[in-house]
């Protein structure tokens, strides 16, 4: 392999004494070579494999000629929307226009269209017409079978037929495309490459389907909602490498859609070799007159150590993505990255992260894992801690240690979150004491996501009670330390499950707490995840008990608001919420009302009193618990 950025025009390919590339790489970000972006990891992965790859960053849809670049590639496509969903990078949960996009030169929008997986395979499809095309990352991934788009309000087809492509690489990829590439250089026609694991095929008939399992077809679906709660569940026990089953979704007589079984995890070898490649680790220089790629910015000095994550949460796509079994890298490929930025000029002796979808998740939940698989149908931490839940930090707090000590390294945060319950699960508090010490910088931010249990049993999270202990602890371990820090809770409404009567629960507990969040995150029912099916079908996919869901926008807008009650701008919509709840109650001038009744005269109202002192950040009772949520932000 040689350093330096791969091939985005014809140009950059004849420098490098190429006739053609064996595959071409088109995708919706902007071209950055650094390991949090999956076409850096694909690319480099092929070229690892001598495998010759160019790539065409955000090509016009507009213009077929921006898919010929380079010519027809000598083995095939690969296309992927981005690093996001192309609909969740456009718009909001609201549905209106995101006014920017992380992924592209100067944060600019509408440099991909809608559904960029298929459009982009389409504008291919009109220029050559039998090319292998083959589609991955985590649009094409979580939109592999017939799925609810929330943006249509319908349920719509497996994206492998909307977009005509040929074969879809499920999951974060590098097990299967490199053994798609193997088979197209050895001759195999695309069509009979239908036995990889991590993929999904299409295919006329199933004689050579074996030990399949038939899930309900596209046109059952769209009659009952129910059918498709039900599909749903099977391809939710059957996302294990070890234990799934291969699964076929019919689409008439003559077509099926047919996903293989997961690809299995990578070793931690397998996961050093990936993260040692030459990468870049910036944006390409074409970028510069732009002003750069926005989303380098937070992973630019920040270590990724591992991936899955067996938290479970019902909201989250990670089981249908990377899957519940842990990968980690060894501690000394994530000390030679960390050593190879250390010393670049824009390095202020931060490490932004060190962590994953789940920070402080560095094994298997179980010994069992890598021979037997996960659990089909029970989870490791919900509703409680499993019996067999190997709860351990030591490995994690050891590998925090080591980069502390890197030269030049003056704090190592860790960004992307840890579990609460995972941490208070374990008995002994080294890494808690060394989290606090260490590793927060004035505030932590966790996500208990909220606080009645009738809406955390939804989301499978822990009860509310176990938060509670975790605020506590928190609060005592900073308190024998001398440090003033905080916690900062993450919170969602309108989630399945969720009344007016659970929004107004999480108000009083606000209130209590004395705060008031910037930014409330409303429920976003995006492809594959069990809450998005609860939204669509009303019901639980895992009992089909039925399930309240909040839909209507006003109600929506009520249960947002609560959460946000001191902002005047609320006011109208918090008090039809205590109407609709009837807890008119919470309207007065005492300390436990949310706000004060409107004035006769027709004026301003306010928060109540214990709102109204909140405003400057001041807690309305003495209490320790109150503390840790509502400081503004000390720097460290």
């Amino acid at each position: 392999m040689r350093k330096g950025f791969l091939p985005i025009c014809r140009q950059d390919m004849e420098e490098r004494g190429w006739e053609r590339p064996d595959f071409v790489y088109v995708s919706g970000d902007a071209y950055v070579d650094h390991p949090s972006f999956g076409h850096a990891i694909i690319t480099r992965t092929l070229e690892a494999y001598g495998y010759k790859v160019a790539v065409i960053p955000q090509p016009d849809w507009k213009d077929k000629n921006s898919i010929t670049v380079f010519g027809e590639p000598r083995l095939g496509f690969l296309v992927s929307s981005g690093n996001m969903d192309s609909m969740v990078n456009h718009y909001s949960v609201s549905k209106k226009r995101r006014k920017t996009d992380a992924f592209t030169p100067g944060g600019v929008m509408g440099r991909r269209p809608d559904y960029a997986t298929a459009v982009y395979c389409n504008l291919i499809r009109q220029v050559y017409k039998k090319t292998p095309v083959i589609i991955g990352g985590i649009e094409a991934s979580l939109r592999r079978l017939a799925h609810y788009d929330y943006w249509s309000d319908k349920l719509k087809r497996s994206v492998l037929l909307d977009s005509g492509a040929d074969l879809i690489s499920y999951g974060m990829g590098e097990l299967s495309v490199i053994e798609i590439a193997e088979a197209l250089d050895a001759g195999i026609d695309v069509k009979d490459i239908t036995y990889i694991p991590g993929t999904v095929c299409k295919v006329r008939d199933l004689d050579s389907v074996y030990d399949a399992v038939i899930l309900p077809s596209f046109e059952e679906l769209k009659q009952d909602r129910l059918n498709y709660a039900r599909s749903f569940y099977t391809q939710y026990c059957n996302t294990d490498p070890y234990s799934g089953r291969r699964l076929v979704e019919p689409y008439g007589e003559h077509l099926y859609v047919v996903q293989n079984p997961p690809s299995r995890p990578l070793s931690t070898p397998e996961m050093d070799r990936v993260y040692s490649y030459p990468y870049m680790r910036t944006y390409h220089p074409v970028y510069e007159k732009d002003g750069g790629v926005p989303a380098i910015s937070e992973v630019r000095f920040s270590l990724v150590s591992n991936r899955g994550c067996f938290g479970g949460c019902n909201f989250c796509a990670l089981t249908f993505h990377q899957g519940r079994i842990m990968q980690v890298r060894s501690h000394e490929s994530l000390l030679a990255e960390a050593g190879r930025f250390i010393w670049e000029e824009d390095f202020k002796g931060y490490i932004h992260d060190v962590g994953g979808p789940t920070a402080n998740f560095r094994h298997p939940s179980c010994s069992k894992q890598l021979e037997s698989g996960v659990c089909k149908e029970r989870q490791c931490l919900f509703p409680k801690p499993c019996g067999n839940l190997n709860v351990d930090h030591k490995d994690y707090t050891v590998l925090l240690r080591k980069l502390r000590e890197l030269p030049g390294v003056k704090k190592v945060f860790i960004r992307s979150g840890i579990r609460f319950d995972y941490v208070m699960a374990d008995r002994d508090d080294t890494f808690f004491r060394e989290l606090c010490r260490h590793h927060v910088s004035g505030q932590l931010k966790v996500a208990p996501e909220h606080v009645a249990d009738a809406v955390l049993t939804r989301m499978g999270k822990p009860e509310n009670s176990v938060y509670q202990a975790f605020v506590r602890k928190y609060n005592k371990i900073n308190e024998e330390m001398g440090k003033e820090q905080y916690l900062v809770p993450y919170l969602m409404s309108s989630h399945p499950g969720s009344t007016i009567k659970e929004a107004v629960e999480l108000a009083e507990y606000l209130r209590d707490q004395g705060y008031m969040p910037e930014q409330v995150q409303d429920f976003y029912p995006t492809p594959s995840t069990i809450a998005t099916c609860m939204y669509y079908t009303g019901v639980d996919p895992r009992d089909m008990k039925p399930v309240y869901v909040p839909k209507n926008p006003h109600e929506k807008a009520m249960q947002r608001a609560l959460i946000q009650y001191r902002n005047p701008k609320n006011y109208d919509l918090v008090l039809e919420a205590l109407k609709t709840a009837g807890r008119m109650d919470l309207v007065g001038y005492d300390r436990r009302c949310l706000i004060r009744p409107r004035h006769p005269n027709g004026g301003k109202s306010f928060p109540s009193e214990g709102g109204r002192k909140s405003q400057d950040n001041r807690t309305p009772r003495k209490k320790k618990t109150i503390r840790n949520v509502h400081k503004k932000k000390k720097t460290g």
